[in-house]
Parts: structure tokens; C-alpha cells; sequence
């Protein structure tokens, strides 16, 4: 029984990775394939996972997991996310996101002099703009609009601006991220914590690490393909921006907000606590008010307000969805005794968990290379870290953290991702080109991040 449940786990494995690679529905396949490994592991006389209420028939239990999963997951890190996608889509509409790029980008035209230099120095400003806009595409079509214009007028060829420009989508990082909140949910933390005692510490440093990487790399190639600062951008259009510029605040408020009222830092007595929904609805509704007094119409701010019910629906189509289908998948691989083989296998390598973790690490990066999704990969196998730590008695959080870290690296080298192939044509260049740009660097990235947590 034990070799053909290890056997169906591997097809099963194989099968959702080419549906995925294919383009198929994510959350179709993720549900579908996990309900098939539950009905099998029934078949065989296996136990399903743990659940809140059983219905007293194996059948129906496996529907009613769905229920509980999507109870749980959209009563909680589900609402979280939904609001976050609400923020960001009332963001966009008032043009604030657009007012946050353009101030965050704008020290950039004092580096006309190095301009290889100037485009390292896009990673980390983009990365803190990917905090507040935390959507790889959209944040690379802002970058385009913005930055890109900027550098090939300095003579950086296009493929060196582009890749840049999705290197600061590598780290999926802070409270309003999909990923961070699915990760610290995972290992019982508090997003905001979860960001600023484990996600920062990590990846200040290996931001360093790829401005200096990107630097050299693009130099390096641009010369070899004989570019030598020749190349000039003579039709970029200036990015225009029509709100006021101090709506650049409004983007990054709830992550003050957060930070100012997280207990890390405890500065009010008695304690005041802040939660991401409830700082989200707040900057909401200020970004209404503003709206209000900066264009004197009350219908048309109350009729903003289904923008934000729009994102938080399209979120929950896309994101919650996901997070609930990847789950069952993880259940069904439980189901069959995945983890208990993963542990058994790795203790007769010798691996322990520092081993495992760096696998699964490796696994989820070339995952999201070959689906051209971190959410999938991530969402797909992040659920499985805290019975593996259980098993196998390691640090959780560092598990989690640097497959979640992996996931978005692994997206940027893909060639079939959403802001490989949106910058990519904007640009006029391949996106096989881009990818193969960003190999080398993210690859050094993955490789730091290992010598980085064995060393603190």
C-alpha cells in the first residue's frame, strides 16, 4: 500500500505541474486533483485529514471540507487579501499609485552620469513600491510607463531596463501581499511581524545582493552585445500623473499605520492594535475623503466606492480561491501520506530538515519557472510546512519564508509569467530574452538566501 500511495502521489504531482504548465485553470486542477487523492486515499483505508464536523459518510466529507476550508480561509487571511485587493484597486483609481511612482522614481534623473548604477537603484525603490502596489504586473506596466523612458534615454539597452524593472517584483514582501499573508498565516504570526522580524532582515541583504549582481550582468551583456550606451529611447512619452503628488502618501499608509501600531514597537499606553483589514478599510475611506474635497462631488466619491468592492471581488476570484483549492490539494497529498514518505525518504538520505527545506526551496522556484506563477507554487506547497516542521522538528518560519521568497524569485525567470510577458512586449523584446537575463542574478539570489539563513 505504502509504494502505491507513493506511486499515485507522484503522478498526481506530474500531472497537476503539465495541467499547470498548460495553462489550465489553477484552481480547477488544485481541487480536482486533491478531491481525487482524498477518494483514493478513502479506497485504500487511509484516514482524511482532520476536520471540524464529519458529515458520518466519506463521500460527503469530502465536500464538506471544502466548506470548512473556504469558511476558514475567506473568514480570515481570505478577507485580509480581499480588502488588500480593494485598497490597491481604489489606489489605482485615483491615481494614487501613479503619484507614489512618480516621486519614488523621480532621484533616479540625478544618476544621468552611471547609468548602470541608476538602474541597480530602480530594485530596491521598486521593491518598496511593490509593498504598497502588490501586483507584479501592475507594478512592472507602472515601472514601464515611469522608469523605462528614463534609463534607455541614458543608453541602457532595453533588455538591461526590463529586467531591472521585474527585479523589483522578486520579493513578494509586506503586510498587503498575497503571499505574506497566506505564508504568516501558515506559521501563526501576525502579517505585520511575520514582515518586519523575518521578511526584512532576510532580504535587505539580498536586495544588495542583486543590485550588485544586475549591475555587473547587464554591463556585462550589453557589451558583449556590442550596445556600448549607443541605443537611444528618442519616442518614450513622459508619465504623466494627474493627481496631486502628496496622494503618494495615501499607498504606503496602511503599512505606517501597521508599523506604528504593531506591538514590536509598543509606543501607546495603554497598547493600541491595528489588524491589515481594519488598516486598509481605514486608508480607504481617507482616500474617499480626499476625493471628495479635491473634486467637490459627493455622487461620484459614492460611486468610487464599488471600485473597491469590485477589487475585492476580483481578488476573491482569483486569490481566496486559490488559496482554497491549494489547500485541498495539501490535504489530499496528507490524505496519501506525502509528508510522512517526504520525511521518511529524507531521514534515510540523511537530509534532517535544513534538507528538506532547501528541496522544497529549489522545487518551488523551478515551479514557478515553469508556470509562470509564484501564487501557485507557493499556495500549492506552503500549506505543507508546518506538518513537515512538526514532523521533522525544525524552524517553521525559516521553511515558509524561503519558499515564499523562492516562489516570486522563480517567477521573474519564467518566460510565460504575466509581467515577463506584459513588460517584455511593451518593450519590443523577447520575454525568452528577459528571462534568460534574470536567470543568472536570481540564481545568485537563491543561492545567498540559503548561505544567508545558514549563517544567521
Amino acid at each position: 500500500m505504502t509504494i502505491l500511495s507513493v506511486v499515485i502521489t507522484i503522478v498526481m504531482i506530474g500531472i497537476v505541474a503539465y495541467l499547470l504548465t498548460k495553462k489550465y485553470n489553477p484552481q480547477a486542477v488544485l481541487l480536482f486533483s486533491g478531491l481525487i487523492m482524498m477518494a483514493v486515499a478513502l479506497l485504500m483505508g487511509y484516514d482524511l485529514p482532520e476536520m471540524k464536523k464529519s458529515t458520518g459518510l466519506g463521500a460527503f466529507d469530502l465536500f464538506a471540507m471544502i466548506t470548512e476550508t473556504l469558511s476558514d480561509k475567506g473568514s480570515k487571511v481570505g478577507l485580509m487579501i480581499m480588502t488588500i485587493g480593494g485598497f490597491v484597486a481604489y489606489m489605482r483609481h485615483i491615481g494614487a499609485s501613479d503619484a507614489l511612482v512618480y516621486v519614488s522614481t523621480k532621484p533616479l534623473t540625478y544618476l544621468r552620469k552611471t547609468p548602470y548604477l541608476a538602474a541597480s537603484c530602480v530594485i530596491p525603490i521598486g521593491q518598496f513600491l511593490f509593498m504598497s502596489t502588490p501586483s507584479a504586473t501592475g507594478l512592472g506596466l507602472l515601472l514601464m510607463a515611469s522608469i523605462f523612458p528614463v534609463l534607455t534615454k541614458l543608453g541602457i539597452s532595453k533588455v538591461s531596463v526590463v529586467s531591472v524593472i521585474t527585479a523589483c517584483t522578486v520579493f513578494d514582501l509586506g503586510p498587503a501581499s498575497a503571499n505574506t499573508a497566506q505564508a504568516s498565516h501558515q506559521v501563526e504570526l501576525e502579517a505585520v511581524d511575520y514582515f518586519l522580524h523575518h521578511q526584512l532582515p532576510l532580504t535587505i541583504p539580498l536586495t544588495i545582493v542583486l543590485m550588485i549582481v544586475y549591475f555587473f550582468v547587464n554591463k556585462y551583456y550589453d557589451k558583449k552585445e556590442g550596445h556600448f550606451d549607443k541605443e537611444k529611447q528618442e519616442d518614450g512619452e513622459s508619465f504623466k500623473v494627474t493627481a496631486p503628488l502628496y496622494y503618494a502618501l495615501l499607498p504606503v499608509m496602511p503599512l505606517l499605520l501597521l508599523m506604528i501600531f504593531s506591538p514590536t514597537f509598543d509606543l501607546f499606553e495603554p497598547p493600541v492594535t491595528l489588524d491589515t483589514t481594519t488598516a486598509m478599510l481605514a486608508c480607504t475611506l481617507l482616500g474617499m475623503v480626499l476625493e471628495l474635497i479635491r473634486k467637490r462631488d459627493l455622487k461620484d466619491m459614492m460611486s468610487s466606492m464599488k471600485i473597491f468592492w469590485e477589487g475585492m471581488g476580483r481578488v476573491f476570484a482569483s486569490v481566496v480561491t486559490l488559496i482554497v483549492c491549494a489547500q485541498m490539494f495539501s490535504k489530499g497529498l496528507i490524505s496519501l501520506g506525502f509528508i510522512d514518505h517526504l520525511v521518511d525518504a529524507s531521514q534515510g538520505a540523511g537530509f534532517g530538515f535544513e534538507g528538506v527545506s532547501i528541496l522544497m526551496t529549489t522545487l518551488i522556484f523551478l515551479a514557478s519557472m515553469l508556470m509562470g506563477s509564484g501564487n501557485d507554487s507557493f499556495f500549492s506547497f506552503g500549506p505543507l510546512v508546518p506538518h513537515i516542521a512538526a514532523q521533522l522538528g525544525g524552524n517553521k518560519i525559516g521553511m515558509i519564508l524561503s519558499m515564499q521568497l523562492a516562489s516570486s524569485m522563480g517567477r521573474a525567470t519564467s518566460p510565460i509569467a504575466g509581467v515577463i510577458i506584459a513588460t517584455s512586449e511593451l518593450a519590443g523584446i523577447s520575454s525568452f530574452d528577459l528571462a534568460k537575463r534574470n536567470l543568472i542574478p536570481l540564481t545568485v539570489g537563491l543561492i545567498s538566501m540559503f548561505i544567508l539563513k545558514s549563517v544567521f
